[in-house]
């Protein structure tokens, strides 16, 4: 099950379609929809879990935390708005656009791609990019 959860005033307007598009890409993948759950929040929320969990004191748009179970994936997905519309403008790609590459990235790494080194960081572009065009 995918929930969307609000720690900020953003509301993302087309959940099912959202939801279902997850759950495709997760099939696709040979994976198992367990519970996962994505939270929207600011900069200063996204921060203060960077810190305390992570020990990083960096923003960043995207925290994962992955409680997945073999191929079933269960998780918690933190969003910062507000580093999506940053990065949306420094990409020069559309907010919704930049923002469901954020939502699919989270899932990939639950599905097992990883991003450190420039060989699956390009593996894990080329991944958003093809579930980004199933979607459109």
């Amino acid at each position: 099950m995918i929930s969307f959860n609000y720690e900020t005033d953003f509301k993302l307007e087309n959940e099912t379609q959202v939801s279902n598009w997850i759950s495709q890409t997760i099939s696709s993948e040979n994976c198992n929809e367990g519970e996962i759950n994505y939270i929207f929040c600011d900069d200063d929320y996204l921060h203060k879990l960077n810190v305390e969990f992570l020990d990083h004191d960096t923003l960043t748009d995207i925290i994962s935390f992955d409680y997945s179970v073999g191929k079933e994936l269960h998780g918690d997905i933190y969003i910062s708005i507000e580093r999506v519309l940053d990065n949306a403008s420094d990409f020069e790609v559309k907010f919704s656009e930049e923002l469901l590459r954020v939502i699919i990235h989270g899932i990939l790494h639950y599905c097992g791609y990883k991003d450190k080194s420039e060989n699956d960081a390009k593996l894990m572009r080329g991944k958003e990019n093809y579930y980004l065009d199933t979607l459109n």
